[in-house]
């Protein structure tokens, strides 16, 4: 997202709208954008810097570390800011300064039901899993009352 500084106002402009994908290199990696980044921010220029705060929103498919299952969530960036000094151009791409903290708060580790709008599978077994072994176990205290100890 190129941003020509002109047509700034000095009381500064809001910008809102969708960007194509800025990751669309990570589908080897598992993640893959299914749809254009939405962006809310406020860019503005002082003192020979430009600034820009606003909000960031990529929805991109990814796979579940657990049970290795494809779904869907929003990497959301709710307080995305930028402050950085203007060097002769007039024009300043924003493109990578979004994706940096696009990436930044991608998980390192998704999960399917990290949200708690889902209930993994593989969560679900290893739950069914410890309750039955839960049942079956005797109490660990019941060995130690049975034994006798000479005084």
């Amino acid at each position: 997202m190129k941003v020509h500084l002109k047509q700034i106002p000095p009381e500064g402009l809001h910008l809102e709208g969708e960007e194509d994908c800025l990751i669309p290199e990570l589908e080897a990696e598992e993640v893959r954008c299914v749809g254009p980044m939405q962006y809310k921010i406020d860019i503005g220029v002082s003192e020979g810097s430009l600034w820009a705060n606003g909000s960031l929103k990529q929805p991109v498919e990814l796979t579940c570390v657990a049970c290795l299952e494809k779904f869907a969530h929003d990497i959301k960036v709710p307080a995305f800011a930028l402050h950085t000094e203007l060097h002769g151009p007039e024009t300043v791409d924003l493109g990578p300064f979004m994706r940096e903290d696009i990436l930044l708060n991608l998980p390192a580790h998704p999960r399917c039901d990290r949200e708690g709008g889902r209930v993994c599978k593989a969560a679900a077994v290893t739950l069914k899993i410890a309750s039955e072994s839960e049942a079956k176990r005797e109490h660990d205290w019941e060995a130690l009352d049975k034994l006798k100890v000479r005084k």
